[in-house]
């Protein structure tokens, strides 16, 4: 297992690398990347070996969750880079544990997991994603986010969007007693689907790990305890 120790920055020399704007970058641009360089996760990624800063967001969700066990089948949505792929099979560590990440975009490979692109919006998906797990999912993660456009309510129309799917892949795919987390925007109108978790999960509740940005809205609901029965194939044809 990776350390985590030093990602906060504490203790260390308050430090902020500034970056000059040059001719050809947009003062957005330039912000971005002053904003990597003096990122802690960035660093640690680079340092521990993760494809991107987000594997300390599942890292922190699992210590307080305890989200993944061994033998587990994981289904990772919205996979690339691959970050959460990573740490699942870091801390599932057995044979007959199986991580199988998608995407629409190519990612991959990472030893360990099976990664596939896919459209799990497409018909016929959850049974694509199903053969490839196996069997029903114990664990299915969405980490999906639309492209922003700066205008907060239709950023959150659409990551609702997206979760919304994310759940109907979960539906098709989770096993009894299994979970589901999702990442949301704070301050949107989440109250239906969040009524829908309550009443299919045992437990739902949110989280903001200290890996996700101070300045971004993002949030998880991580519902456990999986009250519905998975479906069979057929009846997702």
């Amino acid at each position: 297992m990776r350390s985590t120790r030093g990602t906060s920055g504490r203790g260390s020399r308050d430090l902020t690398e500034r970056v000059r704007t040059a001719r050809r970058r947009s003062n957005s641009s330039t912000r971005w990347l002053e904003r990597q360089l003096n990122d802690p996760y960035v660093a640690a990624a680079k340092r521990d070996g993760y494809l991107s800063r987000a594997a300390y967001k599942l890292i922190q969700l699992d210590e307080r969750f305890k989200l993944l066990k061994r033998n587990m089948r994981v289904l990772d949505l919205g996979a690339a880079p691959g970050g959460w792929c990573q740490v699942a099979v870091e801390r599932l560590q057995a044979a007959n544990s199986t991580i199988v990440g998608v995407d629409i975009l190519p990612f991959g490979p990472i030893p360990g997991a099976d990664c596939h692109v896919l459209d799990v919006e497409t018909p016929d998906s959850e049974v694509q994603m199903k053969q490839w797990l196996g069997g029903p999912a114990d664990l299915v993660l969405s980490d999906m986010a639309p492209s922003t456009t700066g205008h907060q309510t239709t950023d959150q129309i659409r990551i609702l969007a997206l979760a919304e799917v994310a759940y109907e892949v979960a539906q098709a795919t989770l096993a009894p007693g299994g979970g589901f987390v999702v990442k949301l925007f704070q301050g949107g109108a989440v109250g239906e689907f969040l009524a829908v978790l309550k009443k299919d999960f045992a437990t739902v509740r949110h989280a903001k790990p200290e890996a996700s940005r101070k300045d971004s809205s993002e949030l998880y609901l991580v519902a456990q305890g999986y009250r519905g029965t998975v479906r069979d194939e057929d009846e997702t044809c």
